[in-house]
């Protein structure tokens, strides 16, 4: 009788604690779901070449299909002109002018302007999905917000870039040297839209690379190069008479609201995630439950 009832309170506490693991299990299961969005998880190339693809091609689709609202972007360069004036910083036509006059270096900048843009931010993006992986989601969210709000900013305030503005007297570099690349001149001006100048999406992603390779990079020569990298870029659009100074703002002002996204869903900014992907939490246990099961029950004497 002594025997029997502590072996009764045993397998009776066994069920006790087998119904309780059972009513956790589905507890668990909800909030893992509700974690795991927010979790950094291991890209998949596939999925991240497609998603940059289609981002692209609907931020072109969209970009370019804004009203180019000629008057109200050209009475809005205008007022942003005036602006600048009032704040002393209106130099940009001394600072066209003046890199004009040397060749080599406006013919380097308008080829700078068509290609690192781009080329500089996917080198960026596959560096962090190879080398930081676990920071590479959060990252690349900064990015798309960034990205998404400025197509706002195109809809809610055509600007004219000043080279398109009337009677400012700057150059537009592209036509004067003939170069070839800038979607907002030659050739190519038909397939963008010209009155999309604010934000500058040229320092919101230069900057969004240059910050990121500043933070993660170990290479002193490639932190020093990643904050160079905006630096030039701002010279650049300025001097080929594409974007205002405030147009700069304005992108910067944009990916402070792509990393403040980035933040209130991954809850941390993403040079502080982990750079790999931490294991699931669920595994060691699961793995230590099976090797109960596993383990031969007691024999009686």
């Amino acid at each position: 009788m002594n025997e029997a009832a502590p072996e009764a309170n045993t397998k009776q506490s066994g069920r006790g604690h087998g119904l309780g693991r059972a009513l956790d299990r589905p507890l668990d299961h909800v909030a893992s779901r509700l974690r795991s969005p927010r979790s950094p998880r291991r890209p998949r190339l596939w999925f991240e070449i497609l998603l940059v693809a289609v981002s692209y091609w609907v931020y072109s689709l969209v970009r370019n299909a804004v009203p180019e609202q000629k008057a109200a972007a050209l009475a809005n360069a205008d007022w942003l002109w005036s602006v600048e004036r009032f704040l002393g910083i209106a130099v940009e036509q001394s600072v066209n002018h003046a890199v004009n006059s040397a060749t080599w270096l406006i013919v380097s900048m308008n080829y700078y302007y068509a290609t690192l843009h781009f080329i500089v931010t996917i080198s960026v993006l596959v560096w962090l999905f190879r080398r930081h992986p676990g920071r590479y989601a959060a990252a690349r969210l900064a990015l798309f917000a960034t990205t998404a709000v400025a197509l706002l900013g195109y809809y809610l305030y055509p600007l004219a870039p000043p080279r398109l503005m009337n009677g400012g007297h700057f150059i537009d570099t592209v036509l004067v040297h003939q170069t070839w690349g800038s979607m907002a001149s030659g050739n190519f001006k038909a397939m963008s839209n010209q009155y999309a100048a604010m934000p500058s999406m040229h320092i919101g992603w230069s900057l969004w690379c240059g910050l990121t390779v500043f933070a993660l990079a170990s290479a002193p020569w490639a932190r020093i190069l990643g904050l160079l990298y905006p630096a030039i870029t701002l010279m650049v659009i300025v001097s080929t008479a594409n974007h205002f100074w405030l147009d700069a703002v304005g992108g910067m002002a944009c990916l402070a609201f792509g990393y403040a996204v980035s933040y209130a869903w991954y809850g941390s900014l993403p040079h502080r995630l982990p750079k790999r992907i931490p294991p699931k939490a669920g595994r060691p246990r699961l793995s230590a439950l099976g090797a109960q099961r596993r383990e031969p029950a007691p024999t009686r004497n």
